[in-house]
């Protein structure tokens, strides 16, 4: 059986070092009760000799019932000049973990110019920190800080720190790219080497400066690592660390070598949103594996291709991470596309082959008038229905008007005056609102809520515009795009135009549209003898 590579998360420290990201202790014990659940080996909690957050964190962490993971301090190997053990290793002691790393130099350039030390005292050090350690009865995990950048500059030394962390009792060495500048091919070849001059397990520690961390790890480990360290989504200072979400599939699915196993990996996804959540960054949608758009399909050869055989655009099984197939609507696609899609919500286009290429004509036509159904499904799907033999609107358009003016030389002040038609009845209504789109919403809603109370639910979360000819001034088409909510559900709608006011109408007729067609709820008469006769498709 192949050997399973242990799996070093090293989130809540290295992570928590890129640009824009503070975790909160209460994020961290997040962040790392749901890396347990997930089947990490080892979570490395901080540093307890820095701050007084992560010292507090070991302090909380010790209580806690750990299931698969054991918690990791990290700290410095002991100071030039002094002895084992000094105020940094004291640290890594009090903070009670089972597991320390302790950090060291490989580096001859940094032994000289940052340690000031010389070659001969790091070398002691090193063996010296591990050494009171492991009398400690600790499990002992030595860092080579800048090991490639040492090895490189005098590779007769750098091994000689490692023989150091050997003879002080290390239970796994690591390779640090610490700059991140290594490429796979010398990664491998030194790992084969030090695999047969070093007795103590390896692993390996890179940073993704040049777009090689995934692939500088993937390399150790074919090179005999049994050891990964990387962050969720690759957070970590600069350009990032090597990035887990795509280690563990590519090892477990492409390379057949245990992790977290099969029924981990299914929740993946989960895990990587949940910690950009906590870590308040919007998830990278095109992350390999765990992004939303890694298994969406835009062109219409593709997805054509991928109804007949999913793996002909698929390099796994979406599902094998917790992910999902997404069938992407635009000019770019075809009948093909169209018929997946509508697939996704109930309706059969199969044996209406005029009426799909109707709709993907449709979609080609409005998208090259601004529309953009990717990024609103929710519209996407009403054009679908509309095209459908007997569908009957909840509502109708007669007529708007909306006024914007400044009264007194202080306040704008806006209103807006809509007419529709709601279940064979013309309601006439005015409303203010905090400007000309919210006028619209506030009039539309007051004529819409005596027939269907529910849309009180409906709130809106985003509204975006899109000017998509810059060039053209204050005459160009825009987009305009609207999320909306209710419950725990939400969508989206556009509208294109080159008036503002039209294209934010279409986006707010189709958001409120949606909801009533697609939402169990019941349309009451206006005097409330009963319900009206429109027919909502639901």
């Amino acid at each position: 059986m192949t050997r399973p590579v242990a799996i070093y998360d090293t989130t809540l420290r290295d992570g928590a070092q890129r640009e824009g990201i503070s975790f909160s202790l209460e994020d961290k014990l997040k962040i790392a009760r749901r890396l347990d659940e997930f089947g990490v080996n080892y979570i490395e909690g901080g540093w307890p000799g820095s701050n007084p957050k992560d010292r507090e964190f070991f302090l909380r962490g010790k209580s806690l019932p750990w299931r698969h993971a054991r918690l990791v301090a990290v700290g410095n190997t002991r100071k030039p000049r002094t002895t084992a053990p000094d105020d940094n290793i004291e640290a890594l002691l009090r903070s009670e973990t089972a597991v320390v790393t302790v950090v060291g130099k490989s580096w001859d350039l940094h032994v000289h110019r940052v340690l000031g030390a010389d070659l001969d005292e790091n070398l002691r050090m090193i063996e010296d920190s591990l050494s009171f350690l492991k009398r400690q009865g600790l499990e002992v995990i030595y860092d080579a800080e800048h090991f490639f950048d040492g090895y490189r500059a005098d590779p007769e030394y750098a091994l000689r720190t490692l023989k150091a962390a050997e003879a002080g009792g290390a239970d796994c060495i690591v390779l640090c790219d610490t700059n991140g500048g290594s490429l796979p091919s010398t990664v491998k070849a030194v790992m084969e080497h030090l695999c047969q001059v070093i007795r103590v397990p390896l692993g390996i520690h890179a940073h993704n400066d040049s777009e090689l961390a995934v692939a500088n790890t993937l390399a150790a480990v074919e090179a005999g690592a049994t050891h990964v360290q990387g962050t969720i989504n690759g957070f970590g200072e600069r350009c990032g660390n090597a990035n887990l979400c795509s280690i563990i599939p590519n090892l477990e699915l492409k390379m057949g070598i245990p992790t977290v196993g099969m029924d981990k990996l299914r929740h993946l996804s989960e895990l990587s949103r949940y910690v950009s959540e906590v870590a308040n960054i919007s998830h990278d949608t095109h992350l390999p594996f765990v992004g939303e758009s890694a298994f969406a399909h835009k062109g219409g050869l593709h997805t054509h291709a991928i109804m007949r055989a999913t793996e002909s655009y698929e390099h796994i099984n979406p599902e094998q991470v917790g992910n999902s197939r997404r069938i992407l609507i635009s000019e770019l696609g075809g009948r093909s596309s169209v018929l997946h899609k509508a697939l996704e919500f109930g309706i059969d286009l199969r044996q209406q082959t005029a009426e799909a290429r109707r709709v993907a004509q449709m979609v080609k036509d409005m998208e090259s008038r601004g529309f953009q159904f990717e990024a609103a499904e929710a519209s996407f799907e009403l054009l679908v229905r509309r095209n459908q033999p007997g569908y009957v609107a909840p509502f109708e358009l007669i007529d708007f008007l909306v006024l914007v003016e400044k009264r007194g030389g202080v306040d704008f002040v806006s209103e807006a005056t809509v007419k529709l038609r709601v279940a064979g009845e013309v309601m006439h209504t005015a409303a203010e609102g905090n400007g000309p789109v919210n006028a619209l919403d506030a009039a539309m809603r007051k004529a819409l809520l005596q027939f269907y109370p529910s849309l009180a639910e409906v709130g809106l979360v985003d509204y975006k515009v899109r000017v998509l000819d810059g060039k053209a001034g204050t005459e160009a088409v825009v987009r305009v795009t609207i999320e909306s909510r209710a419950g725990d559900r939400t969508w989206s709608t556009m509208g294109s135009s080159t008036n503002i006011i039209e294209a934010s109408w279409l986006a707010l007729a189709d958001s409120l549209e949606y909801f009533l067609i697609t939402w169990p709820c019941q349309p009451v008469c206006q005097n409330g003898n009963g319900p009206a006769t429109t027919d909502v498709n639901r």
